[in-house]
């Protein structure tokens, strides 16, 4: 190992494909309704009817009343700290072993009460929201569920639903979503391994007591390893501090001859960035969830602030200029709910593959979420603004939109950014293609296998594009069950045909270059998303009658303000800038611009952007937090 690591930045592009082509899952043993959309196959059968939920559990009340009586979201933001009690609190409902089988302490609860637990959790603080997600979305629980021995679910998920806590080291300094470049090696010794590296952004880093960790093991690959995070080596460096969550526990790690006995690597040697990705396909349910709660709580303060303020002598939400940003939130709450809730039914039910829909919400969601804040904000003027505390200290009603705001952003980042999750959508929505053309279209595949590919490729788009013609979205009554809804389904039926067509163009287009049109690309999957929203609010409408009929009020309004946007997506993938752009962005990078940054005060430093590591034992303190 070199004495200063920037993380195998000698990796080539084709190495880090491969890499990430590797960890993919590539099989589809069940149907997938996201799947299907993407080939301009409407399978409303897939998902509708929805999927019956379980009983309520009585862990819900609990946590409710828990949360209203001893949490105080203020205090954590103020102090940017979860008290030590709240802590013990959550461990005493078994709020930690949320999605732990019963036979290990848990509660085994299903994924739709799980995300209802953490929607709720994350309306009174986002910080505790994220404690608990991460710890049993992406941290030690769910990998094990999954891909855990008996042995080692006996060892460690009694102590996590117990309430000891748990995270996931894959990201390091230099290393994000390009795990091709991971730095941190396990090397093999007697009994078991030897780890070496830093990690960066723990969430619970500070305060967990049991880690996955990602790290490569020579000739192996990179591998998942359970460790136990008070082990002789391991340094808690420091606890990163940021823009919102305050509260969250996140470190920089370093391992230093951490010693990980050979029982403990989890799933296989070289296996661990497929448990990373499979862990994902429902781990990615939580962040949207948080979003709900986000979205609540913003129609809340936006309904009552703008009822009862009089502006011009009118209510503010009188007036359409506001009036459409209220709609906005409204609309947008009840499709990242309706998605929310259906991907959850569907893979508790277990018969749909997920993978593509989990990952379409948590895009959708983080996306809206963000414009559903920024709206809040506007509607509040300043006030949204102004910080909760500070409006209390005048003697108004202390309302957190900024904190709203701030809390949010990182949901665009957290567990696939939104430009990852376009790649990763659009790598499955093209699977097909690819399994029958891929080789037509590889620079290193030779004649021989070009020629198959072509005969492949003849036959699969000589039965596909037909059916991608006519559709019963051109039927005036399909979908009459629907009532009122059913012209939205009609066209959403049309649309997956015309985006299929559309992905099929791109393919004829660019063929081997597609993958470098990230915005084109892009689009065809923010238009997916739009049209699973869609599909997801008509099929939770239709479900709540009689009870709900105001339902279809919020559907049809979600679906009339999407189609616009479909349109204009539709529009933009022919219709843009992007090689402009591609152009002005190397100039830009390149200085030819560099006169515009003229004229300010830019802060002396000549720290790196991305700092090295270098191997050895730590020379920092150990912060990490001890609960009491």
């Amino acid at each position: 190992m070199s004495t200063t690591q920037r993380s195998n930045a000698h990796v080539s592009e084709k190495q880090a494909r491969q890499t990430a082509e590797a960890a993919r899952e590539s099989e589809w043993s069940r149907p997938s309704f996201g799947k299907e959309l993407f080939l301009g196959r409407f399978r409303l059968d897939l998902i509708h009817p929805r999927p019956a939920a379980e009983p309520r559990p009585e862990f819900l009340d609990s946590l409710e009343s828990y949360l209203r009586s001893d949490v105080d979201g203020a205090l954590i933001e103020r102090e940017a700290r979860i008290p030590d009690e709240v802590f013990r609190g959550l461990a005493e409902l078994g709020a930690f072993g949320m999605k732990i089988d019963p036979e290990y302490g848990g509660l085994g609860l299903s994924n739709l009460h799980y995300c209802q637990a953490l929607t709720m959790t994350g309306s009174v603080n986002a910080a505790v929201g994220a404690l608990l997600s991460a710890h049993q979305s992406i941290g030690v629980p769910q990998p094990l569920k999954t891909f855990g021995t008996p042995e080692q679910k006996k060892a460690f998920l009694p102590r996590l639903a117990a309430g000891e806590v748990s995270a996931f080291l894959l990201t390091e300094p230099d290393v994000g979503s390009d795990p091709a470049r991971l730095g941190t090696v396990a090397e093999p010794v007697e009994g078991g391994y030897k780890l070496n590296g830093v990690k960066l952004w723990a969430t619970n880093g500070t305060v967990a007591t049991l880690l996955v960790v990602m790290a490569r093991v020579p000739d192996k690959g990179i591998t998942a390893f359970v460790v136990e995070g008070d082990s002789q080596g391991i340094t808690v460096e420091r606890r990163n501090a940021f823009l919102g969550l305050r509260g969250l526990e996140n470190s920089v790690t370093r391992f230093h001859d951490v010693f990980v006995p050979e029982a403990n690597v989890i799933g296989g040697l070289g296996k661990g960035l497929r448990i990373a990705l499979t862990t994902l396909n429902t781990g990615r349910l939580s962040l949207p969830a948080m979003c709900v709660a986000a979205g609540k709580r913003a129609l809340g303060i936006a309904r009552e602030w703008s009822a009862d303020r009089v502006q011009w002598g009118r209510p503010l939400g009188e007036h359409e200029a506001v009036a459409k940003k209220i709609a906005f939130i409204a609309a947008s709450t009840y499709a990242m709910e309706s998605m929310l809730d259906l991907c959850c039914l569907i893979a508790d039910d277990q018969r749909n593959d997920i993978r593509i829909e989990a990952a379409l919400v948590k895009l959708f969601a983080s996306e809206i979420a963000w414009q559903v804040a920024d709206e809040l904000i506007q509607i509040r003027g300043g006030r949204g603004y102004e910080t909760a505390d500070s409006l209390t200290a005048r003697g108004e009603r202390g309302a957190e939109s900024e904190q709203i705001l701030r809390d949010l952003r990182i949901n665009r980042i957290f567990e696939g950014s939104t430009e990852i999750m376009h790649l990763l959508i659009a790598r499955e929505a093209v699977d097909a293609h690819l399994s029958v053309a891929g080789d037509i279209i590889d620079p290193e595949a030779d004649l021989r296998r070009k020629a198959r590919a072509g005969a492949r490729a003849g036959a699969f788009y000589a039965r596909w594009l037909p059916t991608l013609a006519v559709g019963q979205g051109q039927n005036p009554g399909a979908y009459a069950e629907f009532g009122p809804l059913a012209a939205h389904l009609r066209y959403v039926e049309r649309a997956s045909r015309k985006l299929a067509r559309s992905t099929f163009l791109g393919m004829s287009r660019w063929q081997g270059r597609l993958e470098r049109k990230q915005a084109f690309l892009g689009r065809l999957v923010d238009i997916g998303a739009e049209l699973f929203a869609m599909t997801s609010v008509c099929v939770r409408a239709n479900a709540d009658l009689p009870d709900r009929p105001e339902g279809r009020e919020l559907a049809d309004l979600f679906c009339r303000q999407a189609r616009l946007r479909i349109e204009a997506g539709f529009g933009a993938l022919w219709d843009n800038t992007d090689s402009l752009d591609v152009k002005a962005a190397k100039r830009v990078v390149g200085g030819r611009y560099r006169f515009l940054e003229d004229g300010v005060i830019t802060p002396d430093s000549d720290a790196p952007w991305v700092s090295p590591w270098t191997a050895g034992p730590s020379t920092a303190e150990d912060v990490r937090r001890r609960l009491k």
